[in-house]
């Protein structure tokens, strides 16, 4: 391996230090109308954007959009609790991967459940209790990353020199494109699964 190479999955480790969850007690403990919402969000999230200085972690169009679409349960007087940012906070991770129709299927018997209760099971511990398995998450995607890294950097042995960096980087990104692929493809399954078992 190159310094380049080297440099590149030290560089891919480090970013996934920096990813970090929005703890429930960073989130305030009072109502927010839209502007201070899309804010807060973007000031929370802004680091794990690709590209933190352009993207918009969260519009006011998005936020009306998810509420009109039944993601997100309407606010309270144009203003926004503690649990609706908590539901943001999914909406935003599964949005890259799932579809507005799964995200639907899978958040909307968690804000049926655990929105706004006054006694039970709160949705402030099902976001707890899900996010705090982050850190554990975090040590085995570094392991199986680094083992995908060094298994791409073994193909192309035979390749042309100046084609065999380019080539290795591309079954890299196919070995994660196809994990990624394998488990989009469990979650629709499961979600399915789910909601032929409430139709049953």
């Amino acid at each position: 391996m190159t310094l380049e190479t080297d440099d590149l999955l030290q560089s891919i480790l480090n970013s996934l230090d920096r990813i970090h969850y929005i703890k429930p007690e960073d989130v305030p403990d009072i109502e927010l109308y839209m502007d201070q919402v899309t804010t807060f969000m973007g000031s929370r999230l802004k680091s794990a954007s690709r590209h933190p200085e352009e993207d918009k972690i969260l519009t006011k169009t998005m936020i009306n959009n998810y509420a009109k679409n039944d993601l997100l349960p309407p606010p309270i007087r144009k203003k926004y609790t503690k649990e609706h940012i908590l539901v943001l906070i999914f909406i935003y991770y599964f949005k890259g991967f799932m579809s507005i129709n799964d995200i639907q299927a899978v958040l909307k018997p968690i804000t049926d459940k655990f929105f706004c209760k006054e006694e039970g099971l709160k949705l402030e511990a099902v976001y707890n209790e899900v996010f705090g398995l982050e850190r554990e998450e975090v040590e085995a995607l570094k392991k199986d990353i680094v083992e995908k890294f060094h298994k791409s950097q073994n193909t192309f042995g035979s390749a042309p020199e100046e084609d065999r960096e380019f080539l290795q980087l591309f079954s890299f990104i196919c070995l994660l494109s196809f994990d990624v692929y394998v488990k989009k493809l469990i979650i629709e399954k499961l979600i399915d699964q789910y909601q032929e078992s409430l139709q049953s």
